[in-house]
């Protein structure tokens, strides 16, 4: 991922139409539990980036809720074939469950990377969390096509068909729900790192 010679500043995450409601969150996210959710396409950065923000914030986690659907695809005999377990609403509906019984538990952050492209999914796990009134910061990251493409094209020998397939499913979404209902960070010049601070400094400002 290039490196930004002046690296932008929280200031420069864009608000969608969550960005009304920050304020109103903000004593709550700095007396209780909270989560801040790392979304965006696969090949994003969402679990790099992640990982430093984990570093950043204090009494923080890191939950990948991918763990959660590779459990339900352990199941035997298996569940409804699908060819994405996010299809399946028991992942919704657990990684609800399970961020709610962690922070209840340990109190803190939890900072979560996991991809929600669909906005009835993502409604489903913000209005579930919301029912156990844990407030949620709602970030992406962005990059246009072709530095998606270039980044996932550039990871491995041989690119990720699963990850390329999805390039058309986030431009989708990010032009009808997804950069209204989130904090937008553009990481087309930005390190995880660069992108981890934006993120770490939002929360805590």
């Amino acid at each position: 991922m290039p490196e930004s010679e002046n690296p932008a500043g929280p200031s420069q995450i864009q608000w969608g139409s969550r960005g009304a409601t920050v304020a109103r969150h903000r004593a709550a996210l700095a007396s209780g539990p909270m989560i801040v959710w790392v979304n965006g396409t696969h090949g994003a950065g969402k679990t790099t980036t992640s990982a430093i923000v984990q570093q950043l914030i204090p009494d923080s986690r890191v939950f990948d809720a991918e763990k959660v659907g590779e459990t339900l695809m352990d199941i035997t005999p298996g569940l409804p074939e699908t060819d994405n377990f996010q299809h399946w609403p028991p992942w919704r509906q657990l990684v609800v469950e399970t961020a709610r019984r962690v922070l209840d538990y340990t109190g803190g952050t939890l900072v979560m990377p996991m991809t929600v492209l669909v906005e009835q999914y993502w409604r489903e796990i913000s209005t579930g969390l919301a029912q156990h009134a844990i407030p949620v910061r709602h970030f992406v990251l962005h990059a246009d096509q072709d530095t998606l493409r270039g980044r996932i094209e550039g990871e491995h020998p041989v690119p990720s068909p699963f990850r390329l397939k999805y390039l058309e499913p986030y431009a989708e979404a990010a032009r009808t729900w997804l950069h209204r209902e989130a904090e937008v960070v553009d990481t087309t010049h930005l390190t995880p790192a660069q992108a981890a601070l934006q993120i770490a400094e939002a929360v805590k400002s």
